[in-house]
């Protein structure tokens, strides 16, 4: 087993303090978006490996016995990973486990399937594309599902809503702009009339590709809708929604993406809660602090909210136009006292330890490998290998070949201590 450091992304949209006071250490002075738990090729996570006897001559590998966990799986990967995870995904680590902080809202993007990925990325490499290239699409050959464990109140917009749902916001705002006399913004009984179209799929893909199209009427029409909201139009039981049109306005004035949010199901996440995001679902999250777990890929087609580039015709193909339930995850519990998250995805779950004072020891739920990280108190992992002990805001990579896993509460702890970790969800 071995103890990791990690890459933190200083995106800017990050807190400047909630990742610092979860793992309990000093903040850096600027924005802390994500800290990155894993293998990925743009950010490994380092292992500390013993530093004399490990018998590692990988370039990668330093004096003090650090070496990068992609270079680390490289070596071994049957011991790292085991026989099935890399019949199933080849010689990687194919999940990844981020603390996430939003203080301000995120792209508004969706993820390719499986196929989709792998063709478009082919094609971007036969067209020589740049991979740094700020058009680039598709960053490498693998989809990129994920899921989000909030940890405190989480805000996000997620799926399409039903067409009549977002119709009747629509209808309201009207409403809004007869009672005050104002004219009505020529863009919103457009929008009407593609909502009400009785094919839903076709009614969302027209009212979304309408938007998405950007132009002076979309900007113009948010800012009339804006600025009827400001100066006091009523919300009545919109007010979730028409408060994240302002809210989002301020950040992207007249980005296409601030009225696509009507679109979406707005949801509000409680610490505890979860959801997942499947393919083709549009996205984005708004405020919060959570674990995020993905399929370890860097695939995002952005959808607005966000000054980088939108590839509108590729993603038209890459939506799914569908009204969904949002897609919550409930905890399941084993009977060996597991708490775990499973989303419809095999290439990875979540499991959330907790071990009060003197608690009988939790058995990891391990499939391949796994990665840790704690978030309260101090945990003792052991295995028929060896042991490991973890601090708050520490974190670890345990091979495969290491299971089975037991995690301890430490003795003498006086309060709980709280880990999440992440492995495949295959099966055996």
């Amino acid at each position: 087993m071995y103890e990791l450091e990690n890459v933190l992304r200083p995106y800017a949209w990050g807190s400047p303090t909630a990742i610092a006071d979860l793992l309990g250490r000093p903040a850096s002075g600027g924005p802390e978006a994500e800290l990155w738990i894993g293998a990925h090729p743009g950010s490994p996570s380092v292992a500390l490996t013993p530093a004399a006897g490990a018998g590692r001559h990988a370039p990668e590998t330093h004096d003090d016995g650090r070496l990068a966990l992609d270079a680390l799986i490289a070596e071994d990967p049957e011991h790292c990973l085991g026989g099935a995870s890399v019949a199933a995904f080849g010689p990687r680590l194919p999940f990844l486990l981020k603390v996430l902080a939003a203080e301000t809202p995120l792209s508004l993007q969706v993820h390719p399937t499986l196929d989709q990925a792998r063709e478009g990325f082919a094609r971007e490499e036969a067209a020589g594309v740049d991979p740094s290239a700020p058009d680039r699409n598709y960053k490498d050959a693998f989809h990129k599902p994920e899921m989000i464990f909030a940890l405190t109140p989480f805000e996000a917009l997620c799926g399409f809503r039903p067409a009549a749902v977002s119709r009747a916001v629509f209808q309201h705002l009207a409403a809004c702009f007869d009672l005050a006399g104002l004219e009505l913004p020529p863009l919103v009984p457009l929008l009407l009339e593609d909502l009400a179209q009785p094919d839903e799929p076709e009614a969302l893909r027209s009212a979304f590709e309408r938007l998405i199209a950007g132009g002076e009427d979309v900007s113009h029409a948010t800012e009339m809708i804006v600025a009827a909201l400001v100066s006091g139009a009523p919300m009545d039981s919109h007010v979730a929604e028409l408060t994240t049109v302002v809210n989002l306005n301020h950040d992207y004035p007249g980005d296409p993406g601030v009225l696509i949010s009507l679109l979406l199901n707005r949801i509000s996440l409680a610490p505890g809660e979860a959801v997942y995001l499947p393919a083709g679902n549009v996205h984005a999250y708004l405020h919060g602090l959570g674990i995020e777990v993905m399929a370890s890929s860097d695939n995002v087609l952005r959808g607005g909210l966000t000054p980088k580039f939108v590839d509108v015709p590729e993603l038209l193909k890459t939506v799914a136009f569908e009204a969904v339930a949002v897609p919550m995850l409930p905890a399941e519990t084993t009977m060996l006292g597991q708490e775990l998250f499973r989303p419809p995805f095999r290439e990875f779950q979540l499991q959330r330890i907790e071990l009060a004072p003197g608690a009988e020891p939790v058995p990891l739920a391990q499939s391949g490998a796994a990665v840790v990280i704690v978030t309260s108190g101090s945990v003792r992992l052991d295995s028929p290998k060896g042991e490991l002990r973890l601090e708050r805001g520490a974190s670890a990579f345990l091979p495969a070949a290491e299971a089975p896993v037991n995690f301890h509460a430490v003795s003498g702890a006086t309060g709980p201590a709280l880990a999440f970790a992440v492995t495949t969800a295959l099966e055996g």
